[in-house]
């Protein structure tokens, strides 16, 4: 099953705003530094915020620094697994009022499909990838 049976990205750059961001694991920092075509330690200054071993990517005016209002995501074939799985987060499963509001702030997400297809499908799909990305 493929994620498009549930989503479709609009790249309205809503999942992107906000003053948090996500964490970055070794693949995500590999892909980052490879679609930017930098050292790491450029893209570290540049881009990263790096608290210990934890590593995440800077907000600028209130997104992500990679958000830009006219392309979208500068980094959408390097993003972190985190950005491409949003919007399908295993929470939905666990509440039907986390679909609700995540449905309500992507015009992406097929929520005609009503809940519980939705639910059954994005287990199914859960179960098919071991990261699911968009």
């Amino acid at each position: 099953m493929e994620s498009s049976t549930l989503f479709k990205c609009t790249r309205c750059g809503y999942c992107c705003q906000g003053e948090t961001t996500v964490s970055l694991d070794d693949d995500d920092q590999r892909r980052m530094i490879a679609e930017l075509d930098m050292t790491r330690e450029e893209v570290a200054r540049r881009f990263w915020r790096i608290t210990g071993t934890v590593v995440q990517m800077k907000i600028a005016d209130g997104h992500c620094i990679f958000y830009d209002n006219d392309s979208g995501c500068r980094v959408h074939e390097g993003r972190p697994w985190r950005c491409g799985q949003w919007p399908l987060h295993p929470s939905i499963l666990e509440d039907e009022s986390n679909f609700t509001a995540i449905s309500e702030s992507c015009p992406g997400i097929r929520k005609e499909l009503g809940y519980d297809e939705f639910c059954r499908r994005l287990r199914h799909l859960l179960a098919d990838q071991q990261k699911v990305i968009c």
